[in-house]
């Protein structure tokens, strides 16, 4: 007779696809000296001033066909929190900050729609993130003699 450990463990032939992780872009910049800092604001200009489209940096596209998706991934909501998220992805200046909202679109659209639907709209954002196959070979205190999951 099997426990109930052994009962639910797949199949020889049957194990589970690998999970993607889904990364935090890297920061853009090491953090600085403080006089480091003054020196590139002021050389950056004032604040404000206008960059032409036509010397955006690639990172800004990026941020902005993200910061699309991201409205068209929570625009529908009718939650009074949806508005509140909406306002801090228009006004999110990184990849990194979107990245941080993707569980708040999650869990509003879970709560409003389905997490069915929560899923495929997930999906949909991490495209805009780096990806890292999860770790393999991970060997626990005991040398793998404790492996008590399945």
């Amino acid at each position: 007779m099997l426990s109930p450990l052994q009962a639910r463990r797949p199949a020889a032939g049957r194990t589970r696809p690998a999970r993607l992780e889904i990364c935090p872009p890297q920061r853009q910049h090491a953090p600085q000296h403080w006089l480091g800092r003054v020196k590139n604001w002021l050389v950056a200009g004032w604040p404000g001033a206008s960059t032409p489209a036509s010397i955006l940096p690639e990172r800004s596209l990026a941020l902005t066909a993200a910061r699309q998706d991201f409205f068209a991934a929570a625009a529908d909501l009718k939650l009074p929190a949806a508005t509140a998220l909406l306002d801090r992805i228009e006004v999110a200046k990184s990849m990194r900050e979107l990245w941080h909202l993707r569980a708040e679109v999650f869990a509003l659209v879970s709560l409003e729609l389905s997490q069915l639907e929560a899923d495929r709209r997930l999906a949909a954002l991490n495209r805009h993130f780096p990806t890292r196959a999860p770790r393999s070979g991970f060997v626990g205190l005991n040398n793998g003699r404790d492996n008590m999951w399945p």
